[in-house]
């Protein structure tokens, strides 16, 4: 274990100038805090580049055990030094430099005779993203496929707000076109969630092969997936607001899909 004390060390600016998505995207590797994070991403063999640590930060004392699982560089900084390159109000004293996860279509598998998927087409907001990533993993899903990206999924933001399970599923990007023609060729229900649609999502059946496409609240889902889709679906809004959060609709739609393959089973 080495000590940092200057913010002017080579380790410390590469892990600051990881915030930045330019740089993410040219060195392949991002960054990952908290400890439930790292936790995640250690038990799904995360491959990491190295640990910076502060002590003094920790919330409980299970962090000395991750450490010893994550098998790298280990770097101790005081607590000033570890606020000024967190990237969170409360840090808990556990930040990494990880490499990038390099999956592509050709790596998403469908389970059994149900696969089910979701599409996020160019989401804008890293919470959003993060917190479909969750549902996604709540509900078991095969796979999320971003499509051509606003956000992408090494964001700081997209790691925290999916609490690590960007690492416990898999997580693609890939473009819109492409994600379509491997869903076809697989067979697998394309089902557009919007506004115009004609049915609600609960009359809809959802119990086959599946992949459930959203898209920015502020533009909908493109012309590709809106003419590709075998299915279109809508939330019912009763009061003023005619669309939903897109991670909150997300989440809606994912549920019900589960819902009715239960019931279906039943």
């Amino acid at each position: 274990m080495l000590k940092l004390t200057s913010a002017q060390n080579v380790k410390i600016k590469q892990l600051v100038s990881l915030k930045e998505r330019r740089n993410r995207d040219e060195s392949g590797l991002f960054l990952i805090e908290g400890y439930r994070e790292l936790k995640r991403a250690a038990y799904h063999n995360v491959h990491f580049q190295a640990l910076f640590i502060c002590p003094e930060l920790f919330l409980g004392s299970n962090e000395p055990e991750l450490i010893k699982q994550i098998e790298t560089q280990v770097y101790e900084l005081p607590v000033h030094l570890f606020k000024k390159i967190s990237y969170r109000d409360r840090p808990d004293g556990l930040v990494a430099i990880a490499y990038q996860m390099r999956f592509g279509l050709k790596d998403l598998h469908g389970q059994g005779k149900q696969p089910f998927f979701v599409v996020a087409e160019s989401i804008e907001k890293p919470g959003n993203l993060g917190t479909i990533l969750r549902s996604a993993d709540g509900v078991g899903t095969d796979g999320v496929i971003v499509c051509d990206r606003c956000t992408d999924i090494y964001n700081p933001n997209v790691v925290r707000a999916s609490v690590g399970t960007l690492f416990t599923i898999p997580v693609i990007e890939a473009k819109g076109s492409e994600a379509y023609l491997w869903l076809k060729d697989k067979n697998i229900q394309v089902v557009a969630a919007t506004p115009s649609a004609k049915v609600d999502y609960t009359d809809a059946n959802l119990t086959g092969p599946i992949a459930i496409v959203v898209g920015t609240e502020q533009l909908g889902l493109s012309d590709l997936w809106m003419k590709a889709a075998d299915l279109q679906v809508k939330i019912p809004m009763k009061g003023v607001a005619d669309s939903l959060n897109v991670a909150t609709a997300t989440t809606l739609l994912l549920y019900e899909v589960i819902r009715q393959r239960k019931h279906s089973i039943l």
